[in-house]
């Protein structure tokens, strides 16, 4: 009985222990001195076909078109219109790619909102010498003042790209 006991508190103390590094989707009220993410929103982004401008004096150059999409979160949903681009600067020797995507959003009634996300793609060694992968990217939102969503002009975001078959998926967060 005596060792049931002890696993049964074994237990309850991993569980506490589990649940106090979870991530809550609840503002903290104790610690103001950390940011804190809040989930805003999946875009996913279709595109045509790259094409390379060059070798320029700035870099290797690449233009994706963006055709599409459509984006949902908690307070917002709508499509990406068609006609903007992401502008990739290519460091082929370091593994690193800048990039700025630029285009317009509009939501499901029927304002619309321009976006310009700019990050870094690198894929190459760590400082231990480890092969690694790193995407991130931080969008700016240009929404009307007189719209409800104006909130998004007065935020930072991060966003977490991954390159799927089909469509870029861009998971986005408000840093509180």
């Amino acid at each position: 009985m005596k060792k049931i006991f002890v696993c049964l508190l074994a237990m309850v103390g991993i569980m506490s222990l589990k649940a106090q590094t979870q991530v809550s989707n609840e503002k903290p009220e104790t610690d103001l001195s950390s940011p804190w993410m809040e989930f805003v929103m999946d875009i996913k982004v279709t595109v045509d076909g790259a094409y390379g401008v060059g070798d320029t004096s700035h870099g290797n150059r690449f233009i994706i078109p963006i055709t599409g999409g459509t984006f949902e979160g908690p307070n917002l949903k709508g499509t990406v219109i068609p006609g903007g681009a992401d502008y990739q600067l290519i460091d082929t020797v370091k593994g690193r790619t800048e990039l700025e995507a630029i285009y317009s959003i509009r939501t499901d009634d029927g304002v619309n909102i321009h976006v310009r996300n700019t990050g870094i793609l690198y894929s190459g060694k760590n400082e231990r010498d480890e092969d690694t992968y790193y995407f991130r990217t931080t969008p700016k939102f240009e929404a009307p003042k007189d719209s409800k969503y104006d909130w998004l002009n007065n935020y930072i975001f991060i966003c977490v790209p991954q390159v799927l078959p089909d469509y870029i998926l861009l998971k986005i967060w408000k840093v509180e």
